[in-house]
């Protein structure tokens, strides 16, 4: 699909619960539902919203559709450096287990069943977010010691492996080191992780330069088969497990605006939300705002 057809295929009002299918629903997260379908898991992106751990009242309409339409786009990509969780024939998938429904497809996966890795794969590119915050305190990000002068939002001398946890619900992620993460997961398929996110960073840098934007930093999640092969899976490459710049608005000693809920997040700031639940309510042009963003992104990258 081109990004004009999928943008014409987003719902006016955000899809926040996928309801009534006659699969059994094995895990609800924070915008992914999943299901079982015997052979195959169906991974399906809601339009919720979460920020700072909080998931929203408000979702944003379409955002499932966008995120799950950039993952399909970027898997093809990937493909090259290593296979998938996608099973091959995802029409042929969704017709002979009767998903006929336009708007669940969009917005879902047939995916195979395959045992996820227990560690995060984060690739920094450039000094933000957290990172700019360990930088300014201790000289370093997740151990990794920089040269000093550094700015806010510099490119870094070259990208990092930060991985960390996956923490248990309601907790957060905490980095580990090369050590840590070879005893969780094993040295040798450790370094094969650490190589091939590093791959699918730069990948996925030179791709969105090319279509205007900075890949920032981002996350991937992996799995194993029964053979012991790496296999990518989850998102890859969204706004939402990425942080995407314009090109020409990149610089530096400032967090530059990005393609993601950056804008929620600022909206929630701005009325000095404790973070705590409930969460607010967000305004109609927050929520507006917020789509275009994503929009674009898909804009961007399908062309």
């Amino acid at each position: 699909m081109t990004s004009a057809q999928i943008a014409a295929a987003l719902p006016a009002r955000a899809v926040t619960s996928i309801d009534g299918l006659p699969f059994p629903r094995i895990a609800s997260g924070k915008v992914r539902e999943i299901f079982d379908l015997g052979d195959a898991l169906l991974l399906t992106a809601t339009d919720r919203l979460s920020a700072f751990d909080v998931i929203l009242p408000d979702g944003i309409p379409g955002k499932g559709i966008i995120l799950t339409q950039i993952s399909n786009w970027w898997f093809a990509q990937a493909a090259q450096l290593l296979p998938n969780h996608l099973l091959p024939d995802q029409a042929g998938e969704f017709a002979r287990r009767g998903i006929t429904d336009r708007d669940l497809q969009l917005r879902s996966m047939i995916v195979r069943k395959l045992k996820p890795l227990t560690i995060e794969c984060v690739v920094r590119g450039y000094l933000v977010g957290s990172g700019w915050s360990s930088y300014q305190k201790t000289g370093e990000v997740c151990g990794h010691r920089l040269p000093a002068g550094l700015k806010q939002a510099d490119k870094l001398p070259a990208p990092l492996f930060t991985p960390t946890t996956k923490a248990p619900k309601g907790e957060h992620d905490e980095a580990i080191n090369d050590a840590q993460g070879g005893a969780t997961v094993g040295p040798a398929l450790y370094e094969k992780v650490k190589a091939t996110s590093l791959a699918l960073y730069q990948l996925g840098h030179d791709r969105a330069r090319a279509a205007g934007m900075i890949l920032a930093d981002t996350k991937f999640e992996f799995g194993t088969d029964e053979a012991g092969n790496l296999v990518l899976i989850d998102e890859v490459l969204t706004p939402d497990s990425s942080r995407y710049w314009p090109a020409d608005q990149y610089r530096t000693d400032c967090s530059p605006p990005s393609y993601d809920k950056q804008f929620v997040r600022d909206h929630l700031l701005a009325i000095k939300w404790d973070q705590t639940p409930p969460a607010p309510s967000l305004p109609a042009d927050v929520i507006q705002r917020t789509q275009e963003k994503y929009l674009a992104a898909l804009k961007n990258l399908l062309g």
